[in-house]
């Protein structure tokens, strides 16, 4: 791998249109419909330099917008007269696969000759063996594993391959891939274009990168860009034991509808699902203990809503696509830096905003936390606990934006009539709205005494 200053450039925050870029009608309707219009800054680096047909090596971030980084590209160099498989991702877990093939799905939408296929364990081979037989697909998405047994049973040929992706690279040789990703880069054709992304840098990683890519381009995100700025950083100082009512507070105050949160082992992770539920609220624990469809079920609830708090393991976390995340709590610290980029980076996806909370027990901890926000360049507020004022302010502010949503709807002449009926009757309308609020509001708002 040869480099040079005219290639290694650091991305700075300086968004541009995708319609600035070289994209083909069909692509940018896709994008459009997706509700993107600015690209991230990976985006902006990589998305030009592929289109040339030049290798990258990208370092970045979960949710800086790396599967359109490589995906637009990789889609425009597949032509309708590419009748084999010209692209292939390979992804290290079965969850990132397939929120990978979806997404390029929803990229390729208007390009009707483009076919994607994922691949990996846990999934009935004989299915993907089906699919592949038939010949119409262009782009595989899978796990080096499955992969690798695809291609030894001579079903899954790679003489055709255009360009390579590795997303997340250091996370497949962390799994133990390094053998099979050597092995299938090594039977794909030489003058195919490589695309490597990792979060890390690790020499095993520049070692794949000096073997198989042929003077890339490297695309960076600067310190300044590790955390997204429309992410809210706080923490709290909190004793072990009432991390939980603490989240319960906040989950309140901030109105948090779909919240993650991360622990360190999968014992402290059962333990906090246990005490929400004692809490009332309901929660769900996704870690290593879990089977592939006891995985599936809690990730695809948590994807449609019907389970709003997700406590996570860091591994176990690989893969959940959720645009529509409010919160991240750290409820144990990561044990790195790079966790704590990942972990947070799970909310304001998509141009949304997100809060992340972290939570600290000790003055090492505190400690530990200064480094992160060092190593992140971004200001980490700490906060103190809502109090019974600040509850009661929260509650009426939730009211308000209820009320700012849902008064200029058509149905609302006809509740009207409703208070003009029940006014004739001799009951006020203040007097009514007083009445429903204190059966609509929490439950323990009327317990909630300000002392502050």
């Amino acid at each position: 791998m040869k480099t040079n200053s005219s290639t290694a450039v650091a991305v700075k925050a300086n968004p541009s249109l995708f319609s600035d870029f070289s994209i083909s009608p069909e692509i940018l309707k896709s994008i459009e419909e997706m509700g993107f219009k600015e690209a991230t800054p990976i985006q902006k680096l990589s998305i030009p330099s592929l289109l040339k047909g030049e290798d990258l090596v990208g370092q970045a971030q979960t949710g800086t917008g790396k599967t359109a980084a490589f995906g637009i590209p990789m889609i425009e160099s597949i032509t309708p007269k590419d009748k084999a498989i010209s692209g292939i991702i390979l992804c290290p877990t079965r969850e990132l696969a397939l929120q990978v093939a979806v997404e390029m799905g929803k990229l390729s939408r208007h390009k009707k000759h483009i076919h994607i296929l994922p691949v990996f364990g846990g999934d009935p081979i004989q299915k993907q063996i089906l699919a592949l037989r038939k010949g119409s697909i262009n782009i595989v998405v899978g796990t080096p594993g499955r992969v690798m047994d695809l291609f030894d049973r001579k079903i899954l040929k790679l003489d055709s391959i255009k360009i390579a992706v590795l997303d997340e690279a250091d996370e497949m040789l962390n799994m133990g891939f390094r053998d099979e990703i050597e092995d299938l880069l090594s039977w794909m054709p030489e003058n195919r274009q490589t695309v490597l992304f990792s979060a890390t840098m690790p020499k095993p990683i520049l070692d794949i990168a000096h073997r198989f890519l042929r003077n890339p381009t490297m695309a960076k995100i600067t310190r300044s860009e590790l955390t997204a700025a429309n992410i809210q950083q706080f923490y709290y100082e909190v004793r072990e034991s009432e991390k939980s009512g603490l989240i319960q507070l906040i989950k309140m105050f901030y109105d948090l509808k779909s919240i993650l949160i991360f622990c360190n082992t999968k014992r402290k992770v059962d333990d906090v699902v246990k005490s929400l539920s004692y809490l009332g609220i309901p929660s769900s624990a996704i870690h290593g203990d879990l089977n592939q469809n006891q995985r599936n079920q809690v990730l695809d609830a948590f994807r449609k809503g019907t389970i709003n708090v997700l406590v996570a393991t860091d591994v176990a976390a690989r893969g959940i696509n959720v645009n529509e995340i409010d919160g991240v709590f750290n409820y144990d610290l990561p044990l790195d830096f790079e966790s704590y980029v990942h972990r947070i980076g799970r909310t304001g996806r998509a141009g949304a905003s997100g809060i992340a909370f972290s939570f600290v027990s000790s003055n090492g901890e505190v400690k530990k936390l200064q480094r992160i926000e060092n190593h992140i360049n971004a200001k980490i507020e700490r906060k103190k606990a809502p109090g019974a004022k600040d509850m009661k302010e929260a509650y009426i502010r939730q009211i308000q934006n209820m009320f700012e949503k849902h008064s200029k709807g058509k149905e609302m002449n006809l509740y009207r009539s409703v208070v003009e009926k029940i006014s004739e009757g001799g009951i006020a309308p203040d007097e009514l709205a007083a009445s429903l609020l204190s059966v609509s509001l929490p439950y323990n708002f009327k317990e909630i005494k300000e002392k502050n």
